[in-house]
């Protein structure tokens, strides 16, 4: 199981947040997941969590050029910004890179 850290804020004593990018056969995902639940880890999946505002997307393609999973791409023919929640690890890097606010972060 390879376990890609794409953003943490973690302090002492107090709770955080982990996202990660997982990766290895389902046998092994699902013991990873089994163990950290086990640790008082709460998982929760958020691939689902962004959001793109298709009235205010202007598709500018800044989106593309900052996502570590390229879960954005840009359509050849009709020069339009495609976003694949497949491939989002919702590190939220896209959300402060648009500049019309068209991406949205929910948790």
């Amino acid at each position: 199981l390879t376990f890609n850290i794409i953003k943490a804020s973690v302090s002492p004593g107090e709770e955080g947040l982990l996202v990660m990018e997982l990766s290895g056969i389902e046998e092994n995902y699902d013991k990873g997941i089994q163990y950290l639940t086990e640790a008082g880890v709460k998982i929760q999946s958020l691939s689902q969590d962004v959001v793109r505002d298709e009235v205010r997307c202007t598709h500018c393609g800044a989106c593309i050029t900052i996502c570590p999973t390229s879960a954005f791409s840009l359509e050849p023919k009709t020069r339009r910004v495609l976003f694949s929640h497949d491939k989002c690890v919702v590190c939220g890097l896209c959300v402060k890179a648009c500049p019309p606010r068209a991406m949205r972060l929910y948790f």
